[in-house]
Formats: structure tokens, sequence, C-alpha cells
């Protein structure tokens, strides 16, 4: 039976829900079909933007996505006394640091998303010093900020945390480049420590360092800015240290975002659809395309494409969740959306984050079977979802939800829009272009 977008505002009508919050209506069981493009990624072109506070000179980047994250990191730029140019039409972003005024981000700023706290090498190392708010996000678990602390000491750095706020100082003759060894791989800690580090004097070393693809991004565009970095995307990167003279403008494109490309490969096969993602780097999702093959998926991979099909129930499978190249945390919800219709009991371990089973309660409210126990969840495959009232918890548990509401029958509301619109660019539209029928409704 066919159902107009007009009966899923009659739905939002009826709804309890509260009406002055938007949130969007889906109605599952239609196979998603077509082609889509991903976006930039939103966690190269955040941490990106931080780094134009080391160049003395304009900087345009390119393919930069719409997305809330990027708004607020504008609003921290242009705060520090930046000047920034979004054009949304050709995602583009002009930012010119040539003049900054400050090195203090307040709570007000920061603390609505995780990413800013990326500001805080490029400003001890440029301005000398810098007072920045701890940061926000979503609230997944403990994220941790005392390996920044200890880099940034070992780099010559006086650090002290206190009522909310990281201050810090470089040395009267700035930082000097050291040996860094981080205790964990982490995103944040190696990009902070990266950037400080390129205009510290002589040869810093980060070892145990992440190997993310957006780790790569971030030392690609500043070496086009006039940095000397090597080795990123493996565990040791070294960088030796510039002049600020040395830096100069760019231009740059930054890389497609995996998560989101992910993202719509497991909405694809959860809904029995055939998808065509472009702007992809595959190599960048091997972990993921190779427990979706195991599970019986047909995918075809291209030099910058993914296409995918399924028209058979998915099998079971285990995953944990480990640093990149392994299996990322970001797709464990969309993924454990895709295995609660799957055929058999998944098991789904979550070994980053500690409180990134948020969609889990939610998903059984969908009618899924899934029990945590100690970070692992077993997940028995059912033979239906039925639409229901759900909260996103964070941003991932968001898209894993609409995810679950594209398979389900009748009308699913999700809430908690705004964890949805800090890392994807009008999902809800894209999805739509797939044949998806889906109502992002505003509050009244």
């Amino acid at each position: 039976m066919q159902t107009s977008i007009m009966d899923l505002s009659a739905f939002a009508a009826s709804s309890l829900s509260d009406k002055k919050e938007e949130r969007i209506l889906v109605r599952g069981c239609k196979p998603l079909r077509g082609q889509v493009r991903v976006s930039g990624a939103k966690n190269s072109v955040l941490k990106q933007m931080a780094a134009c506070l080391l160049v003395p000179a304009p900087v345009l980047l390119k393919d930069v996505p719409a997305l809330q994250d990027v708004f607020h990191m504008i609003r921290i730029l242009e705060f520090l006394g930046a000047k920034c140019d979004f054009n949304l039409r050709e995602q583009t972003l002009l930012v010119d640091c040539a003049s900054l005024s400050g090195s203090y981000a307040p709570f007000e700023l920061v603390s609505k998303l995780r990413a800013s706290f990326g500001i805080l090498g490029p400003l001890i190392t440029r301005m000398g010093m810098a007072k920045v708010s701890l940061p926000g996000g979503c609230q997944i678990g403990t994220r941790r900020v005392d390996l920044h602390e200890k880099g940034l000491k070992l780099l010559g750095a006086t650090i002290e945390i206190s009522h909310g706020y990281v201050e810090a100082e470089a040395p009267l003759g700035g930082l000097v480049g050291k040996e860094i060894y981080l205790d964990i791989p982490s995103n944040g800690a190696t990009e902070n420590l990266m950037m400080a580090a390129i205009l510290a004097e002589g040869t810093t070393v980060i070892d145990n360092a992440a190997k993310d693809p957006e780790i790569e991004d971030i030392a690609n565009f500043l070496n086009a800015c006039g940095a000397k970095i090597q080795g990123a995307g493996t565990q040791r990167i070294e960088i030796e240290g510039v002049h600020l003279e040395d830096l100069h403008g760019t231009e740059y494109t930054t890389l497609p975002d995996r998560i989101e490309a992910g993202t719509f490969i497991i909405a694809g096969l959860a809904t029995q659809g055939s998808l065509l993602i472009e702007n992809v780097v595959p190599k960048h999702l091997t972990s993921l395309l190779s427990k979706l093959e195991a599970m019986g998926s047909e995918i075809k991979i291209g030099e910058n494409t993914i296409e995918v099909q399924n028209k058979i129930k998915l099998k079971s499978t285990e995953i944990s969740t480990v640093w990149y190249p392994g299996f990322p945390t970001d797709l464990q919800p969309q993924l454990m959306a895709l295995l609660t219709k799957s055929e058999g009991t998944s098991i789904v371990k979550e070994t980053i984050y500690e409180d990134r089973f948020s969609h889990v309660e939610e998903l059984v409210r969908m009618g899924a079977d899934i029990q945590v126990n100690h970070g692992v969840a077993i997940v028995k495959g059912v033979e239906k979802l039925t639409g229901a009232q759900v909260m996103g918890g964070d941003l991932r548990a968001t898209a894993g939800l609409i995810i679950a509401g594209l398979m389900a029958e009748g009308v699913t509301e999700v809430r908690g829009l705004y964890h949805l619109d800090r890392g994807y660019s009008d999902f809800a539209g894209k999805l739509t272009n797939l044949g998806a029928e889906i109502n992002r409704v505003k509050g009244e």
C-alpha cells in the first residue's frame, strides 16, 4: 500500500511527541535505489579549519559540507579574529587568519563540538598561549585530554587545567621538538600535537600515532601550506618545524567522508536496495566491506565508487570496534541496525567508547532482540521491526535509528536531529532522492 508524504505529516500531527522539536518521519520497507555523492569528510575538514590558525594567509578549502559542526567552528575562528566566507552553493570555505586577535575560546563556543579542542595546539604554537574550554560534542564516553596535555608539556608548554578550561603557554623561545609516545593512538591527540609541532624548533616525532585517513589528509593540507610532515597515516609521524613566514595560503579539497559513505552502503543493504555511492575512497572502508561481503552482500568496487545490491536476508556476523584500520566505532550503530534483521545471532563489541550503545534501547522499542553486557551486544535477528518514536542519543546513533526506520513496518519518528545535523549534510534529502519515504517535520 502506497503512503504519501501527506500521510506522514498527518502522523506527525497526531504524534504525542513535543511539537516544537524538529524530527524525521520515515515509512519503511521501501528499497533505496539510485546514486548518491558523498560529502567531504567532517572529521578532516574541522581539523583543517583549526590548522588554518597556523597559516598567516588566506586558505580556500573545497568540498566543505554544510554541517552544524562546521558552522560552530567558523564562529570559533571568527571569535579569534579570523575572517571566514562560506559559499554554500560551491561548498567552499575561505579562511584568512593573517590577523588573529585572540587566543581565548570560551565555553559557550567550544562546548558545542569536540573537534574545537583541536585549536589548542595551533594557538599555543602561533600565539604563544591559549585558554580553551574543555570540549563538548556527543556524550558517548570518556575522551581523554591527558594525552594532549602530556605531549604539549614535552614540547615545552606549561599547562594548567582548572574551572573547565585548559590554560597553556609556550616558553619564550617557542615550542621545541621532542619524541612523543602516545599510550593509545588517539585521533585528537595526534592531530593537536602534529599541528603544535609545525612551528616548533627542530624535529618532533609522534609514535603510536593514529593512522586514520583524516590524519593523513590534514598533514597533506598542511604540507600544501608549506609544513614539513612525513609519515602521516602510519604509526610514526615526523614533523620538521618551520617558521611562520614559511607557511602560505593554498587551495585544498578535503577527502570524502568514509563514515557517510559507510552509512549509505549499510542503508542500501538494509532496505534490500541497489545503490551507487560516488566520491569514495574504497580502501578506507576495507574493514566494513569485508564484513558485509562475509554476510552475503553483493559489492562492486570502482576507482572512486562502491555499488551495493542486496536481495536476500544477510547472515549474522561478529565485529569489534578498534582503531583504524579496524572496524570504526562511528559505523557500529548503523551496522547494528542492519544486524537486527540478519539471519542468526551477531556479536558487537564496543572497545572505544563505553557509552556507545545508546541506540540499543531505542532499537528494542522497534522490536529488535538485543542484550548488552559489559560492552558486548548480542543481537538476535528478528523477522520484522515496527515503527516507533525513538530518540537519537548521539550523531551515529541517530543515523542508525533512521536506517532502522527504513527497515521497519509503519512510520518511525526519529528525534535528536541536532546530533544528525552535526555530521550529515542534508541526510533526509539524499535519502529522499534515493526513493525513501521520509519527511523532516519542523516544530510548530
